[in-house]
């Protein structure tokens, strides 16, 4: 009969008595043991047996399974995350070797993951300032801080993936359930009441906390997917607040603006983990095999928010297809740009005339469904629809918009809207007209750099410019 694997807990059972503020002393003393038997277990050099658990358990009240953790299972899942960047790609990472250093040495782990996601902000900061040079921008243009593009590093560097929100959701979510829904669950956990008001009582308001009244103060104008959206953005913002502010301080802001809207930014992916928690939605978007219509009525949620969360799904051990996210208006002004995959066209895309997305806008509430080529020949498979924003009542004032998801194409076959037999020759688009170099293109509004304009003297080409091929 095989002998049991010793187990070797030395990272867990330091970080434990450094939570319970003992020295090594002291834990010796309440576990009967000697101070350098305590270092020995602490520096894997002794197993730590079933009777010493036993008593770390007893002494300690602790439950087991609490002192056994998950393996370092999570650690792993996002190590071995990070270990996919094309930096280590010539780098021999064994899985093995990966668990054992998640597992022996976490706090080394954690220190590489937050390494990583600083390369990755500061990659993506290099990529915005080479985009606006790219644009032609004055010099000492890009000196002046920009909110916006600060706030969609932050979440472009962290793959737009919050596995503290999503727990913390789906806690949330079990209690409201058991209460009986989200206005049971204010009305028990904060004496607050729902009420919902006309909008010119509301003044512009969608949704107002009333401390005075103790209540939660809605637009009666708000459709149900609005309103039960609302209301999950305020139980964030009472739940979460602790979570935002120590996702925040990780990130790198330049400006007060910058980090307000991120912290925005985090609000609505709480108030979205609430209400599609990621267990039960993970599980969902396989079975209707990321039919977003289908998922909306599923959840009780707008076609927007749903598309939305599906670019969250990158829990280390729990991914699904990653998802980028474009929501554009008719004028072509992105208003929304969520990357859950790295695609190079994230930083800069939406501005080529080819994609669909700006065509959605002639078709109405259909759904289109594209395949995309970049310049090095990278495929993607693309969905785009219209959506509305306001509205509610006789002239009430409302906008339209055209939302896109765009997966590799090696995800495709797990769409629904993906159905073709044979794939079709896709369309050929690029990241912007100043960085794409197809000579061809009919659709282009300004040649790409590096590229010299040709004269018309005896020759005028159909594409708007004529360029050298040097």
């Amino acid at each position: 009969m095989a002998k049991d694997r010793p187990v070797y807990m030395g990272p867990r059972l330091r970080r434990l008595r450094r939570e319970l503020g003992l020295t090594q002393a002291d834990m010796a003393a309440d576990l009967e043991i000697s101070a350098s038997y305590v270092a020995l277990l602490e520096r894997n050099q002794r197993p730590l047996t079933a009777d010493m658990l036993l008593r770390l358990a007893r002494t300690y009240r602790m439950d087991m399974s609490e002192l056994a953790g998950d393996g370092g299972a999570e650690q792993t899942a996002r190590l071995q995350a990070v270990l996919k960047d094309p930096m280590f790609a010539d780098i021999d990472l064994p899985a093995l070797a990966t668990g054992d250093v998640a597992v022996n040495y976490p706090g080394i782990t954690e220190a590489l993951l937050r390494l990583h996601t600083a390369y990755r902000e500061e990659q993506l900061a290099l990529a915005d300032r080479d985009a606006g040079s790219a644009g032609g921008e004055r010099d000492g243009a890009l000196d002046a801080p920009d909110p916006v593009a600060e706030s969609r590093r932050f979440l472009a560097a962290r793959r737009n993936s919050f596995p503290l929100l999503d727990d913390a959701g789906e806690r949330l979510a079990a209690e409201a359930e058991a209460a009986g829904g989200l206005p049971a669950w204010l009305k028990a956990r904060h004496n607050l009441r729902v009420r919902r008001l006309p909008s010119d009582v509301m003044a512009g308001s969608m949704r107002r906390l009333d401390r005075h009244r103790d209540a939660v103060l809605l637009d009666d104008a708000l459709d149900g997917a609005s309103t039960q959206y609302q209301l999950a953005l305020q139980i964030a913002y009472l739940e979460m607040r602790r979570d935002f502010e120590a996702l925040l301080k990780d990130g790198q802001f330049v400006s007060e603006g910058g980090r307000r809207l991120t912290r925005r930014a985090l609000a609505n992916y709480a108030a979205a983990a609430i209400l599609m928690p990621y267990g039960a939605f993970a599980k969902a978007v396989e079975a209707r095999r990321y039919d977003v219509e289908a998922l909306a009525r599923q959840f009780g949620t707008s076609f927007e928010q749903t598309a939305h969360r599906l670019t969250t799904l990158q829990k280390p051990g729990q991914e699904r297809v990653p998802f980028f996210f474009l929501r554009v208006d008719q004028a072509g002004n992105v208003s929304k740009r969520l990357d859950g995959a790295g695609f190079p066209f994230a930083r800069h895309g939406g501005s080529c005339p080819l994609w669909s997305v700006h065509h959605a806008f002639e078709r109405p509430r259909e759904l289109l469904t594209q395949w995309l080529e970049l310049p090095d020949g990278q495929r993607f498979f693309s969905i785009a629809r219209t959506v509305t924003a306001g509205g509610g009542a006789w002239n009430a004032p409302r906008v339209e918009r055209a939302i896109a998801l765009c997966c590799a194409a090696e995800h495709a076959h797990r769409l629904i809207y993906a159905t073709e037999e044979a794939v079709p020759e896709p369309t050929p688009i690029g990241v912007t007209c100043r960085l794409c170099h197809r000579s061809q293109c009919m659709a282009r509004s300004a040649p790409p750099i590096g590229r010299d304009m040709l004269p018309e003297d005896f020759r005028r080409t159909h594409a708007p410019f004529g360029f050298a091929d040097g």
